[in-house]
């Protein structure tokens, strides 16, 4: 993910937790913070929205998928 510069300015570091749903065609649906950073939540949801993952099939269908990632931003 993009680290946002006041953040990066800041020193502010530290982990999102997100919860997405994956859709039937593997792109990311929904991204919400379960557990944030003010400054670093936007970030991470912009981050995690432009992923895609692999289709996910029960009994043959193809079906969304609901999961927790995380996001770790630290400072170099």
């Amino acid at each position: 993910p993009l680290y946002p510069q006041a953040a990066l300015d800041a020193g502010v570091q530290g982990i999102v937790i997100l919860e997405i749903v994956v859709d039937e065609i593997g792109r990311v649906a929904v991204a919400k913070v379960l557990r944030g950073i003010a400054p670093l939540d936007q970030a991470a949801v912009d981050a995690a929205s432009q992923w895609e993952f692999e289709t996910t099939y029960l009994n043959g269908l193809a079906t969304p998928v609901r999961m927790t990632i995380t996001v770790n931003f630290t400072a170099r």
